[in-house]
């Protein structure tokens, strides 16, 4: 991805960084797809310690 930003300085000193509407909206949900892939990656390992029940067992048990 290629963006094409505006930096603002202030005092001589890099400050604000402006961006055109589409690329912050390509950043956006780039970002959003990371922190979705993050928190499933950390929700499987977590499940990883989980006891496990065959397909066979919770039909048992739900009686079909």
């Amino acid at each position: 991805m290629s963006i094409h930003p505006q930096i603002i300085e202030k005092d001589g000193r890099k400050e604000f960084v402006v961006l055109p509407y589409e690329e912050f909206l390509r950043m956006q949900a780039e970002i959003e797809n990371y922190e979705d892939l993050r928190t499933l990656r950390e929700e499987k390992a977590a499940a990883q310690a989980e006891p496990t029940r065959s397909l066979d067992a919770v039909l048992k048990e739900i009686g079909s």
